[in-house]
């Protein structure tokens, strides 16, 4: 009978110190997971500046190279390109960096995703329109939504090798690149337009002379 209860009083305090483990191994992965959202709201948050970062510079350097910029004296531009110039210079002292956990299939596949989009700004001077529609058929590779032109299959199977940060980044830099195509293309047409008013002028003013 004595045997019986040192073994039951055993019994009983290995289930409790059993127990007792179970808690703090509760505790603990509760208090990881709470740490799990606050490290994922840090790379969020993070992210968001690197593309604030981004868009605040092509804005800089959209407005340095607007029709706008080109219409105004020489001296007013001068000021302008100083104070655009000081505030790239501000922004490019913020650095962020957020690094995406890539395996060795994702990080080939983003390589050669780079590879492909390179090529096609590399002949944005030989053919501003034919990149403009490889560009979109890269891009809508990318969406979700059902593209309103051709889709890059090849491409598609490459992005979606991707990490789901790098596939993210890869459409907004498509994005980015077809801006500044929309905006360099707007520029040509204005240049146009204002050497063409130019032509009309003069020929009016040769034609009043003669007559």
């Amino acid at each position: 009978m004595a045997q019986a209860k040192i073994n039951a009083k055993a019994n009983e305090g290995r289930f409790c110190r059993s127990s007792s483990m179970a808690d703090r191994s509760s505790r603990l992965l509760e208090s990881l997971d709470q740490l799990e959202l606050r490290v994922e709201a840090l790379r969020e948050a993070a992210t968001a500046v690197e593309q604030e970062k981004e868009i605040l510079l092509e804005m800089i350097h959209s407005i340095q190279n607007s029709q706008d910029m080109r219409q105004i004296s020489d001296g007013e531009r001068e000021e302008l390109n100083l104070t655009a110039n000081r505030l790239m210079g501000r922004t490019l002292t913020v650095e962020v960096s957020v690094e995406t956990i890539r395996n060795p299939q994702q990080q080939e596949s983003l390589k050669h995703a780079t590879r492909i989009i390179d090529e096609v700004v590399s002949k944005f001077l030989d053919d501003l329109g034919n990149a403009r529609s490889h560009l979109m058929s890269l891009y809508s590779a990318c969406s979700s939504e059902v593209p309103p032109g051709p889709v890059d299959q090849k491409f598609q199977s490459i992005v979606i090798g991707c990490a789901l940060e790098d596939q993210k980044k890869i459409k907004r830099r498509l994005e980015t690149l077809l801006r500044n195509i929309e905006n360099s293309d707007k520029a040509i047409k204005l240049l146009e337009h204002s050497k063409g008013a130019g032509s009309k002028t003069l020929q009016q003013n040769a034609e009043g002379k003669f007559n």
